[in-house]
Parts: C-alpha cells; structure tokens; sequence
C-alpha cells in the first residue's frame, strides 16, 4: 500500500465515522421530537451538529471523487 492508498483508506474509514454519527443523531432527533415537550435548545443542537456532519462528509467524499474538469 503506498501512502496516497493509506490515506485514501483513512478518509474512507472517516467518512464512515461521520455518516454513523449522522445516522445515530437521526435517531435521537426522531426521539427527542415524540416525547413533547421537548428541549428547543437541545433540538437545535443536534440539527446543527447534523449539519456540521453533512459539510465533513461532504468534503472527504469530494476528496475522495474529485470532480475533474477537462
């Protein structure tokens, strides 16, 4: 493996980190909104930690599949 392939692996591994994370606050999101009331605070939190995620990923996987102009 040369390092360009153990960096690509490294970002691939991260990228599925992230999307767990992303998945796991759907989860908590969907719980917390059925017990009402809820934290307002706390919602908005999570949605914008979600968020954070959503642009991380978002960066390695244009890392990961550059868009190559010809």
């Amino acid at each position: 493996m040369t390092e360009s392939d153990d960096e690509l692996a490294e970002l691939q591994g991260r990228l599925e980190q992230l999307r767990t994370e992303h998945r796991d606050l759907d989860d908590v999101i969907a719980r917390l909104v059925e017990k009402a009331p809820f934290d307002q605070l706390q919602l908005q939190r999570l949605k914008k930690r979600k968020l954070g995620l959503k642009d991380m990923m978002a960066r390695i996987e244009d890392e990961l599949h550059p868009d190559i102009i010809a």
